[in-house]
């Protein structure tokens, strides 16, 4: 698929970049190779073909969020390492402004 200078000009307005006319030349040719190769995809029988998200058979390993109790030895060691505490809670910088 070619495209032409004006389509070019156009898509490199849309992604706001100044391109020279060696670079409208150069990328618009590679961008022209693309597009022909999406359309011989295109042209790939597909029909019995059933749609997938990956090939490689793993799978996720979430696995389901369980509170678990800590005793009050537990509690009382984690705030003990903690580098600032207020209270019985460990205190961190803040992330949001």
């Amino acid at each position: 698929m070619n495209l032409s200078k004006e389509q070019i000009e156009h898509i490199a307005n849309l992604a706001r970049l100044d391109l020279t006319e060696e670079e409208l030349k150069k990328y618009g040719e590679q961008l022209s190779a693309v597009l022909g190769y999406v359309d011989q995809l295109g042209e790939v029988e597909t029909k019995r073909i059933e749609p997938t998200a990956q090939v490689t058979g793993l799978e996720n390993v979430f696995r389901k969020d369980e509170v678990e109790e800590w005793s009050r030895e537990e509690i009382e060691e984690a705030l003990e390492d903690a580098p600032e505490r207020e209270d019985r809670f460990i205190k961190v910088k803040r992330v949001l402004e």
